[in-house]
């Protein structure tokens, strides 16, 4: 969250006219990925100076600039905890950034959508709050959250905005059954249809998410490759394949059955009264 007035972020265009001005500064600009710009394939960008050496940000003048207006915008808030981060104006009001390769999981997906898009990313990329960061990821825990077997889940237990899905972690992600104990065999499958699907994606570079996943422009490799992955995350749950998301539900909460019984405390009965 960057709490900043808009002065560490950058357009397309003001990005351009800052490095006209001073190129040397090229290291401190991230691309920032908001569920917006994620889903529409639209540029933004950001200031990003927490691990920069403050003699090269006292080289720039444009730099020092923005980081002084966060200052004087921070310091006249209202707001106690704002104007406590006047003491570090050049860094978001709040981070969670990932350091390592993350899936990126837009808070709020159309309704229309078989599968909510999901991102695949490295930590350069600046992950906005209106975007939820698994940290640490595999190609294989990207592979079963991008699958039809989570999102039998999603649908279920998921908040809504409107009708759209409202993902969370703590009710949607920290609650999902994942496989008992995939083997090393199925684990390589998933992660090998899950960069199916991301290579099908690579195709259409001039195409936004929202046109690859809406159900009427969904380009037919592209479901072809998530078929693919589809099979691969269900052979990681049991060996017969899944007919009908009734059927995925129900071994689902079996499982979350399962995998709960033990954190439940049984009940105890007192002495009855005679």
């Amino acid at each position: 969250m960057p709490n900043d007035g808009g002065h560490l972020l950058l357009t397309n265009e003001e990005k351009e006219e800052f490095l006209e001005k001073e190129p040397q500064a090229k290291s401190f600009i991230h691309p920032l990925i908001s569920a917006k710009e994620f889903l529409n394939n639209q540029k933004r960008w950001c200031l990003w100076l927490l691990d920069a050496e403050p003699s090269k940000i006292n080289q720039s003048t444009e730099v020092k600039k923005r980081v002084r207006l966060v200052k004087e915008k921070r310091e006249k808030s209202t707001r106690e905890a704002t104007k406590k981060l006047a003491a570090t104006p050049g860094f978001f009001g709040e981070i969670r950034q990932p350091q390592n390769s993350y899936i990126l999981v837009p808070r709020h997906s159309s309704e229309r959508r078989k599968y909510i898009p999901l991102g695949f990313l490295s930590p350069e990329y600046i992950v906005s709050d209106s975007c939820l960061a698994i940290d640490n990821a595999r190609l294989y825990h990207f592979g079963l959250l991008t699958s039809l077997m989570h999102m039998a889940w999603v649908k279920t237990v998921c908040g809504r905005l409107e009708s759209r899905y409202r993902y969370s972690n703590e009710i949607v992600y920290n609650n999902y059954p994942w496989p008992k104990a995939p083997s090393d065999k199925q684990v390589a499958a998933v992660e090998a249809a899950a960069q199916g699907v991301l290579d099908a994606r690579a195709k259409y570079p001039d195409s936004s998410l929202a046109d690859l996943y809406d159900p009427l422009t969904m380009p037919p490799d592209l479901v072809k490759a998530h078929n693919a992955l589809d099979k691969a995350v269900d052979k990681c749950y049991r060996g017969a394949a899944f007919t009908s998301e009734t059927q995925r539900l129900e071994y689902l909460f079996g499982l979350y059955s399962e995998y709960t019984k033990p954190l439940i405390k049984p009940e105890i009965k007192g002495r009855k009264k005679t």
